[in-house]
């Protein structure tokens, strides 16, 4: 409802994203997080401060000189390595039955071979009134969720106990805690999503049939982000916010491009949040369904990443090197840190947390060297 009232004011949707992830996981990695309390508030500082840095940069309006040193060659690792740093998250979910996970093979099934099939469907519109269109429905990731979630509850009891109504307010875990890993690692995830968002917005001004945003509507755009993000960190989510490609997608398959909907369907989130029953529902999906669908997300996501390239000469040394040293190590550094947990020791205990949660971040490791490399190494203009 911000972003679309007040924000970039286009059919923008907010909603968790997996860039954080990496740099949570670093966090609660961390030794001294022994109990799930500290580690959610340690967590939730950390998301609270960095998104500081994003309302910064969109009140300021710098985000059109940062753009001039983020390049493709600097995008393309770092949003491809949430998706692959994060396959043991997958792989974890998945093997506890692999017959299970097959929830990947009806995904693929459903948005790769039937995409083109259509289904009747009840429709509104106020030049047809209540009429059936025809939907390719198959196109959306929920069908194939539904149906395995359906086949599994045949077969699985699950019992769990909710109360019917809770109102989620900050400070609900304990007063958040900040400390400099944790805003470090947190930042890098701000930097991903904000860079996403500049692309979504783009994305979606054209698919919706408006002109491209100005710069003061991205800076504004920004800001509001920002501004949830940080109401994200202080209620406790676990997560922060960045614009949903997924649902600027739906605009281009369903030729609806209103901001009334989305105000509308946040009305709607604002209800469903404080029914515990309604998120219960998503709590009983099976461990091995969710992690089948990771297999096909996660590996979108580091395809989203990759497709980056497309705008740079691949038959550049240059480029290539940086392509490939960036990914490496930003798949090796983080395992060698989890293989050698304490390995380092400066004598300073938060300088030694800094520097494990940088070096556990995979996108982090991966995207600072390709910016570092990027703007060092020479290359033309078209090259990079």
């Amino acid at each position: 409802m911000l972003q679309t009232t007040f924000g970039i004011r286009l059919p923008i949707m907010q909603g968790g994203t997996f860039s954080f992830l990496p740099p949570t996981f670093a966090i609660l990695s961390l030794p001294h997080n022994k109990f799930w309390q500290r580690r959610i508030r340690e967590v939730q500082g950390g998301i609270a401060v960095a998104s500081c840095l994003q309302i910064l940069l969109g009140f300021t309006g710098a985000i059109g000189f940062l753009l001039r040193f983020i390049g493709p060659l600097t995008i393309a690792p770092s949003v491809a390595l949430i998706g692959l740093d994060l396959f043991s998250a997958a792989y974890d979910k998945a093997s506890s039955q692999w017959g299970i996970a097959i929830t990947a093979f009806v995904v693929v099934v459903c948005s790769q071979y039937l995409k083109n099939i259509k289904v009747p469907t009840p429709t509104f519109s106020r030049r047809k009134k209540c009429h059936v269109s025809w939907t390719p429905v198959f196109k959306m990731f929920p069908v194939s969720l539904l149906f395995n979630n359906g086949a599994c509850s045949m077969t699985m009891k699950q019992q769990y106990q909710y109360n019917p109504f809770r109102f989620p307010y900050p400070g609900q875990w304990g007063l958040p805690t900040v400390t400099v890993a944790g805003v470090i690692g947190m930042m890098a995830g701000v930097v991903s999503g904000f860079v996403e968002s500049i692309g979504d917005y783009y994305a979606c001004a054209r698919l919706s049939g408006a002109p491209n945003p100005p710069t003061h509507a991205i800076n504004r755009g920004i800001l509001t982000e920002g501004f949830g993000c940080m109401l994200a960190g202080v209620i406790g989510t676990s997560t922060a916010t960045t614009s949903f490609s997924e649902n600027i997608g739906a605009i281009g398959i369903t030729r609806v491009g209103s901001r009334r909907v989305l105000q509308v369907a946040g009305f709607f989130f604002f209800v469903l949040g404080m029914l515990s029953k309604f998120g219960s529902i998503f709590v009983t999906i099976p461990d091995p369904v969710i992690g089948g669908l990771f297999c096909v997300m996660f590996g979108m996501i580091a395809a989203v990443g990759i497709s980056n390239l497309q705008y740079v000469d691949l038959n550049s040394s240059r480029n290539l090197f940086i392509i490939g040293f960036s990914l490496f190590m930003g798949l090796t550094v983080p395992e060698w840190m989890k293989a050698n947990k304490g390995v380092i020791q400066t004598g300073v205990i938060e300088i030694d947390q800094i520097i494990t949660v940088f070096l556990e971040t995979a996108m982090l490791v991966g995207g600072l060297l390709a910016l570092f490399f990027d703007n060092t190494i020479p290359g033309t203009e078209s090259e990079r």
